[in-house]
């Protein structure tokens, strides 16, 4: 029945984080399952799969959720109740079990009464970065599981409409996502590829989240022995795939002692040890950039003086350069970019510094990108700007104010400032591009 709703009552609980003190939480769920397709063969277990698993994060404290065939005003809904309760929440999970599809790199969830005569109607359907955005509103640990490994019954479809021949992707399967800091993120089968939706109850995914949910273990240790556990009972045919960012061991149900402990914050002295190699590295890239990243990690330190002089002179070469301004510069606008995009940044483990993913959008105007996240003067604000030339090719600069101080260079304390450069390749509707300085990070574009 579409629009079908169960509700689960609220409940407090404890969970364990790296600090190793348990406290009091909220955990909200939405769980979604998708089976009854007006438009295409009907799946048997999503409405089974659903059911079973709202029950089992009841069990574990969730306030849950529960929603049935979804058709699309329906599904819209839902997420946007679950955008809300995840901003109050400590603890967010997605599920979702169904049909779902990939297109030019994006991942889309299908409500019941889908319909896809061309690349304009997936505007009806549910975009999964949307959701991982909503998701990074938690406080503490976000869940994002997708069973939804069955292959995409509107391929023939979209080859067939007007303007298939420009090279967009039709690949099966789901594309990776990889998990932003403090996030899981389990697919039922590895991106790229598609299982059967199984014979039992359960599918062969939810059968084995269904298993080892409730069990008192550290939550990346469930997950990976759910995927193992899907992994032998398919005979080995499927695997699913599993991103993790986490910092400390994390908990849905088991005792705060199994927690391990954070490491202690370095002190000003132990900070400053780290300066002369940092210098090094500023001194060799030899922007503004550089110099101005090493003076917001290392305020005070042995070179923070060279590096404010090195700052002024570059800003005075700048100044006394001729100017580009004129009728040459004024046509090196561009327009066929133009419009909304979706911007992920990820950043992977890098010395001491834990990896981190940053999902936000922005806006294209007369060649011109803009995008900002959160609010500026706030811990993790982020902004980035730049120029995307006719062909393609595009330089930005990026600046913004640390958050977590586990997924910065020099463990800074939240609300530093620190700036980059990177360079970028637009064509179609993608683009992606890479840090220039210090740490590596990837830039991913896709147009919304």
């Amino acid at each position: 029945m579409r629009g079908f709703w169960k509700t689960g009552l609220l409940m407090v609980a404890a969970i364990v984080l790296g600090c190793g003190q348990a406290s009091a939480e909220r955990r909200v769920a939405l769980v979604i399952g998708n089976g009854a397709y007006a438009h295409k063969p009907e799946l048997a277990n999503p409405r089974n799969d659903a059911d079973d698993v709202a029950a089992a994060l009841k069990r574990v404290n969730f306030e849950v959720m529960l929603a049935i065939n979804l058709g699309q005003a329906d599904m819209q809904d839902a997420i946007i109740r679950f955008s809300r309760s995840a901003r109050n929440a400590d603890v967010a999970l997605f599920y979702y079990s169904g049909h779902a599809m990939q297109h030019n790199g994006v991942n889309y969830l299908m409500p019941v009464d889908a319909k896809l005569d061309d690349e304009a109607d997936l505007k009806r359907f549910a975009r999964v970065d949307d959701i991982m955005y909503d998701l990074q509103q938690a406080k503490n640990l976000k869940i994002l599981v997708l069973d939804s490994c069955r292959d995409n019954p509107f391929t023939e479809n979209l080859k067939r409409s007007p303007g298939s021949a420009r090279g967009l992707s039709f690949r099966q399967g789901l594309s990776k996502v990889d998990a932003p800091l403090g996030t899981i993120v389990s697919f039922s089968t590895q991106a790229g590829r598609t299982a059967d939706d199984g014979d039992g109850r359960n599918s062969p995914y939810s059968a084995a989240f269904l298993r080892r949910i409730e069990e008192p273990k550290e939550i990346g240790e469930v997950f990976r022995d759910i995927s193992a556990d899907v992994y032998e009972t398919s005979g080995k045919a499927q695997l699913p795939e599993l991103s993790l960012s986490l910092v400390g061991k994390y908990y849905l149900k088991g005792s705060a002692a199994a927690a391990g402990t954070a490491a202690a914050p370095t002190d000003s002295a132990e900070a400053c040890s780290a300066a002369e190699s940092h210098w090094k590295s500023a001194e060799a890239i030899g922007t503004i950039a550089a110099f101005e990243d090493h003076v917001s990690r290392f305020p005070g330190c042995a070179f923070t003086g060279l590096a404010q002089a090195r700052i002024e002179g570059a800003r005075q070469k700048t100044a006394l350069a001729p100017s580009g301004d004129g009728p040459a510069s004024a046509k090196t606008g561009n327009t066929k970019f133009d419009g909304e995009w979706d911007l992920n940044v990820s950043c992977p483990a890098f010395g001491k510094a834990s990896s981190y993913f940053r999902f936000m959008k922005a806006e294209v105007k007369d060649g011109v990108l803009h995008g900002e996240y959160l609010t500026p003067g706030t811990p993790a604000w982020f902004v980035i700007d730049g120029k995307i030339a006719a062909d393609g090719k595009a330089s930005f600069v990026a600046k913004g104010l640390t958050g977590n101080p586990a997924v910065t260079m020099n463990n800074s304390k939240p609300g530093s400032p620190y700036t980059f450069t990177a360079d970028g390749q637009f064509e179609g509707s993608s683009g992606s591009g890479k840090r220039n300085e210090l740490r590596p990070c990837d830039l991913k574009f896709a147009k919304r």
